[in-house]
């Protein structure tokens, strides 16, 4: 009986080493589109009023963890009885990523209103519909969220491939778990940075030292500049990551570009792919108002 017990916990102990060394392994495979991710959310995650900031990260990492609950079953069904579809289902996540990176650059080079409309929107925004604002951007959030998490469970997937059912799904499960937490609080950690600066202030004041001033000083006064750096980051790093998941997943894309660096040809897709999808979405919604 003694025997038999210390024999599970042996199994149990092989196991773990197993999905430990796995998970590493997945770790390395996932580290570029991981920061990718970062980027995305952190840009995501930023805009809000300062009292809404962790509420609105605390809402989208709720359903980061709902996103993976829904994909981690699904991808792992899908690889074992239909691996034909988790292909096209990625090429769509990379035709929305696009399309969200040159909708971006496109309405920064075509505003959609004049500066006094914007200011107009925004007064009424403040007195009348903030919370439904909000709640519309944690929903664009989540769903960008949602194709990255599909792309970071589908290279684990390939990297755990070859093992048994359970290391398969406890690695799955390990992934899930470290990125979601180590995306989005290293997103609170950045959108908190002018709280923390001002706390380091009046530690500094209060204790008469001016380096923790100046130290604060520099985090209070950087944090527009990070939010800006983020926004324009954010943006190509969704290109990429669309460009990507084509270049990567097409054969005849990468046989066309490969003579090009990766990055160029992943940029250059990606953009290709984001312009389709904003003529293909603007030119409905144009027929959609002309009808109307």
């Amino acid at each position: 009986m003694a025997s038999g017990f210390f024999a599970l916990f042996d199994d149990i102990a092989t196991l773990m080493d197993d999905v430990a060394t796995m998970g590493k392994l997945a770790t390395k495979k996932t580290a570029g589109i991981l920061g990718d991710d970062l980027a995305v959310n952190a840009e995501k995650g930023t805009g809000f009023v300062s009292t809404r900031e962790l509420p609105v990260i605390w809402a989208i990492t709720k359903g980061s963890f709902l996103n993976k609950l829904i994909i981690l079953p699904l991808i792992v069904g899908l690889s074992s009885f239909a691996p034909w579809a988790v292909n096209p289902i990625l090429m769509l996540g990379g035709l929305y990523l696009a399309y969200e990176g040159a909708e971006k650059i496109f309405e920064y080079f075509f505003p959609h209103h004049n500066l006094v409309e914007e200011a107009i929107e925004t007064q009424e925004l403040y007195d009348v519909d903030i919370e439904a604002t909000e709640k519309k951007k944690i929903k664009s959030a989540i769903l960008t969220d949602f194709i990255l998490s599909l792309e970071i469970i589908i290279i684990t997937l390939s990297t755990v491939d070859e093992e048994s059912l359970t290391v398969r799904i406890l690695v799955l499960i390990l992934i899930a778990i470290i990125t979601t937490v180590g995306v989005y609080g290293i997103v609170a950690l950045i959108v908190r940075l002018d709280d923390m600066g001002l706390a380091l202030i009046r530690k500094g004041e209060k204790y008469k030292k001016k380096s923790l001033e100046k130290i604060g000083s520099l985090m209070v006064q950087s944090l527009p500049y990070v939010i800006k750096i983020l926004a324009v980051v954010g943006t190509l790093a969704m290109l990429f990551v669309a460009g990507g998941i084509y270049v990567h997943n097409v054969h005849q894309i990468h046989e066309w570009l490969h003579f090009l660096p990766s990055f160029l040809a992943e940029f250059l897709v990606g953009i290709i792919a984001g312009i389709f999808a904003l003529i293909v979405v603007n030119g409905f919604k144009w027929v959609k108002n002309k009808f109307k």
